[in-house]
């Protein structure tokens, strides 16, 4: 017979990941399709903040740093169109969320 010590290993490194899932998981068996959109929402805050803060960096850098060169305004401008573009994509996945929430409490609540 083998021996299961590095089976019990493994739940240290799961344990957080069990902890971080905790919150939806009861948040969608308590309140339904109600916590859907809840969540769904919260996605969408999360997505606008990280527009703003995004916005707020690049304008930082140009009012601080002035007139950079041409290879520098690319990168911050690579990095602001890349968060922009994780701030669109957390939107789209909150707004679907509250669709999906929605309908679900009109259709099966």
């Amino acid at each position: 017979m083998r021996s299961r010590e590095p089976e019990t290993l493994l739940w240290l490194p799961l344990l957080p990941i069990f902890f971080l899932g905790v919150f939806p998981m009861l948040l969608l068996s308590f309140l339904g399709f109600a916590g859907l959109v809840i969540l769904g929402v919260l996605m969408i805050c999360v997505g606008l903040d990280d527009a703003l803060e995004a916005n707020s960096n690049f304008n930082q850098q140009v009012i601080v740093h002035g007139y950079a060169r041409r290879s520098e305004r690319a990168i911050q401008a690579s990095n602001l169109h890349s968060e922009i573009r994780f701030a669109t994509i957390m939107n789209i996945t909150g707004a679907a969320l509250v669709v999906a929430g929605v309908i679900g409490f009109f259709c099966f609540g």
